[in-house]
């Protein structure tokens, strides 16, 4: 397949005089070409990985593709933590306006600002640690990111420092009050999770929805693994969350590619799902 009809995948670097500086990946469509904005879908990877591991491991170059959206993948520096992950357990980097949330967001706001990128349709996405900072950075740029998906991640103050870190990835984290819900949130989660424990995705769902019982759809992915599909809606039916538990899956990429790292080819297609969920939702108009 030549160039023009795979698409561009491109490496950028963004820096903020505040917040440092970050090397991305960034999968331009074909149909870029056609000047129309797209949708983007920011992707964070877990610890130790890279943009083009996990653009691998999800497949989501791939499904952009397809469905005609820019993806781009910051890349974690060895400087800003030893196993590059996002510093989600830090307090300094879970608010708007600080550290790796608003070096993110620059970055986003950066590149749409050089390509045709629709402001109502854009997303972000992480695994584990990038799971985890992906709920942060949706929380705190909700006029941002219209929906967000949480991989095996972990709720928004979940952690304030390393002990804390440890004990939420163990046993589950704190739940953060706040005065506002979170953006439109879909995760997914083994519930053999051994690094990060199952119940933190269950918290994630709760920064979203609240304390709202659920829709349960139990079934079988194509490729082996049972699932169990928890859906939230509001008073109206409203579709605020959705909670996918993975049946003997552990901590790994749903449905995802087996040459990239951390990935389980036997569940259900998280990369799909979270594009439908995604894709389904945008945000108001700004004048």
């Amino acid at each position: 397949m030549n160039p023009a009809a795979s698409g561009q995948f491109i490496s950028g670097s963004h820096t903020d005089a505040k917040a440092g500086m970050l090397e991305y990946k960034l999968y331009i469509p074909p149909a870029a070409a056609d000047g129309k904005p797209l949708p983007l879908v920011l992707m964070l990877h877990g610890c130790i990985q890279s943009p083009d591991d996990f653009a691998v491991g999800t497949g989501m170059n791939e499904a952009a593709l397809e469905r005609g959206f820019y993806a781009l993948y910051p890349a974690q520096t060895q400087h800003a933590n030893p196993s590059r992950c996002w510093n989600w357990f830090k307090h300094k980097h879970q608010k708007r306006g600080q550290g790796e949330p608003a070096l993110l967001a620059g970055m986003t706001r950066a590149v749409m600002a050089h390509h045709a990128i629709d402001p109502q349709r854009v997303y972000v996405a992480g695994l584990s640690a990038g799971g985890a900072m992906a709920a942060i950075v949706g929380d705190a740029y909700p006029d941002l990111f219209a929906a967000v998906g949480v991989h095996s991640g972990l709720a928004t103050g979940a952690a304030t420092d390393m002990p804390s870190a440890f004990s939420a990835m163990q046993s589950g984290g704190a739940i953060l009050a706040r005065t506002t819900a979170s953006p439109p949130t879909i995760v997914f989660h083994g519930d053999q999770d051994s690094t990060v424990h199952p119940s933190n995705g269950e918290q994630v769902v709760v920064t979203s929805a609240g304390e709202v019982e659920p829709e349960r759809l139990r079934s079988r992915s194509d490729n082996g693994r049972e699932y169990t599909q928890h859906t939230y809606k509001d008073a109206g039916g409203r579709v605020m969350a959705e909670h996918w538990v993975v049946h003997g899956g552990g901590h790994a990429w749903s449905g995802g590619n087996s040459q990239g790292s951390y990935t389980d080819a036997k569940g259900p297609d998280a990369t799909q799902e979270m594009l439908r969920f995604f894709l389904e939702r945008t945000l108001p108009a700004t004048a």
